[in-house]
């Protein structure tokens, strides 16, 4: 299954399409830590992080990981070893925080770019997650609720996701 970001408003699976946002300054092949690109490629997709506190467990394949308090992904170029990846919330160490005020994750996939050996500065944090608005991003895709959970009931966990 393959998930096409076709340009800055289009996500496309099988025949359906769907309104979405990127990020800021576009998809781009240089993408940097912090300069609001969406990284074009051909990337696997990771687990669906949710918020129970707020939606039920939606229908998908993909195997689901309840958001707790504690939970953030590291985007701090220091800490080589975390960069990139799911910690516990350290005051230490610079992160994206997933239990947020707001909605927009809600709902999270993580795009494994630059995932498997990350190299910090080269960016981190690239999700698929919710908007209301259609705004930029700062490098994320992000969709509607309604269209997300469509999305969910299609893709596989072995999907994979094309920013052209």
């Amino acid at each position: 299954m393959i998930i096409t970001v076709k340009n800055k408003h289009t996500l496309q699976i099988d025949d359906f399409q769907f309104k979405c946002s990127v990020g800021k300054k576009g998809i781009a092949d240089n993408k940097k830590e912090g300069d609001q690109k969406t990284p074009k490629g051909n990337y696997r997709i990771g687990d669906l992080y949710f918020r129970s506190d707020r939606l039920s467990k939606p229908k998908t394949r993909l195997k689901c990981i309840k958001i707790k308090d504690h939970m953030a992904w590291c985007d701090d170029i220091n800490y080589t070893k975390k960069y990139n990846k799911l910690i516990t919330i350290s005051d230490k160490i610079k992160h994206e925080r997933l239990k947020r005020i707001d909605q927009k994750y809600d709902l999270l996939i993580p795009i494994k770019y630059n995932f498997e050996r990350p190299i910090p500065g080269l960016g981190s944090c690239i999700f698929i997650h919710l908007t209301r608005d259609y705004k930029p991003t700062e490098g994320c895709i992000a969709l509607s609720q309604k269209d997300f959970l469509i999305m969910l009931k299609i893709i596989k966990k072995n999907s994979i996701i094309k920013i052209l």
